[in-house]
């Protein structure tokens, strides 16, 4: 579960941001399909206000869409979600054109936004709802994501285990609209919940230096 100053913040931001509605996502899309000349990957990392940054800013990458896969209940809310027991987790779905951008390097974007070591969520966001995953469309994104995780794993950079799960895609929920964009449509606010969940000192310590999305 989020911890009380967690809920408690998450609550204010949502509160503060125009739009907010208590609806269920949209229809699911269907993590498989895209248009002829472009592909879908699908990502979890904990908060999907902070996964649509570092891929919408990617040479290549057609469109990020925040919402929920992984788990049972169909079209679930953000509150449903939020409070655990669906079995999603919340996600960010890219649509990008393979002959601009490969999949390996969303591959190395997703891992340096992420604390694969984080079996209980991430940063300040508890919980199986916020846990990491790679969705994979086919089989060969599954080959690249397992080969990607083998690599990390035998690299020495991180000396305990990954616990990132790589999965069959299944059904993706598209957020409620005022999740789409947050962090342009809410900048300050956005910001202001970054810092304090302490997703990027986190990344710093894993990675090196502060992810790109943050500077």
């Amino acid at each position: 579960m989020m911890t009380t100053i967690t809920r408690v913040l998450c609550g204010l931001l949502l509160a503060l941001a125009p739009g907010v509605y208590a609806g269920a996502a949209d229809a699911p899309d269907d993590a498989g399909s895209a248009p002829v000349g472009t592909a879908v990957a699908t990502f979890a990392g904990g908060c999907f206000w902070c996964m649509e940054p570092p891929y919408d800013r990617l040479e290549g990458v057609i469109s990020t869409t925040s919402g929920y896969t992984g788990g049972r209940t169909e079209s679930p809310s953000y509150q449903q979600v939020s409070a655990g027991g669906t079995g999603h987790t919340e996600a960010v779905q890219v649509r990008y054109d393979p002959a601009k951008i490969a999949y390996q390097e969303l591959l190395e974007v997703f891992w340096h936004n992420v604390d694969p070591t984080d079996a209980g969520g991430q940063f300040c966001d508890r919980g199986d709802q916020y846990r990491t995953g790679i969705f994979y469309s086919d089989e060969e994104q599954r080959r690249l994501a397992e080969e990607s995780k083998r690599v990390l794993e035998q690299g020495g950079r991180i000396d305990v285990p990954i616990v990132t799960e790589v999965a069959a895609a299944g059904p993706f929920y598209p957020a409620e609209d005022y999740h789409q964009d947050y962090y342009e449509k809410n900048a300050v606010l956005y910001k202001f919940y970054r810092w304090n969940c302490g997703r990027d000192q986190r990344l710093q310590e894993l990675w090196g230096e502060a992810p790109a999305a943050a500077k």
